[in-house]
């Protein structure tokens, strides 16, 4: 398989406080979603940097965890995922310290103690968690729902 590359870009006018910028995805899914101090760090309508790092961690988890159990013989039915992405302060700006991943599953052919196992290591060979780790501490929380 060849190099996957995926492009996005970050436009910016303005200081920090009260200036304004848009974010977009080569895919066209994102196409100038605006951003701001107030959407970062007041919870403002509109998105965030971190906000989207927990979409595509979640996204990545849980596609890294349904691989596993197909190649295990247990395809799921239903795997949804939830991811919080916690900033906090740190000297004078701030740090991405931790991730949290809950994952609900409806998988046959396993109890909640094999499916904590996939889980665990699904966590751990997820791309995005391989650039996190060492930088920021990943937390996984499993619930089988058969």
């Amino acid at each position: 398989m060849a190099n996957i590359e995926r492009k996005a870009n970050a436009r910016w006018s303005g200081d920090l406080k009260d200036g304004k910028g848009t974010l977009s995805t080569g895919s066209g899914v994102l196409q100038e979603q605006a951003y701001s101090f107030k959407t970062r760090f007041e919870d403002a309508p509109g998105t965030n940097p971190e906000e989207l790092l927990a979409a595509a961690h979640s996204g990545c988890f849980t596609m890294q965890l349904a691989a596993m159990l197909a190649a295990d013989g247990h395809p799921a039915r239903l795997l949804a995922t939830d991811a919080t992405c916690v900033m906090e302060p740190a000297g004078a700006g701030f740090k991405i310290t931790k991730m949290k991943l809950m994952v609900r599953g409806a998988v046959d052919g396993l109890d909640q103690v094999a499916f904590e196992v996939v889980v665990a290591k699904a966590a751990e060979l997820c791309p995005l968690s391989q650039i996190m780790k060492g930088n920021v501490q990943i937390e996984h929380e499993a619930v089988l729902e058969n």
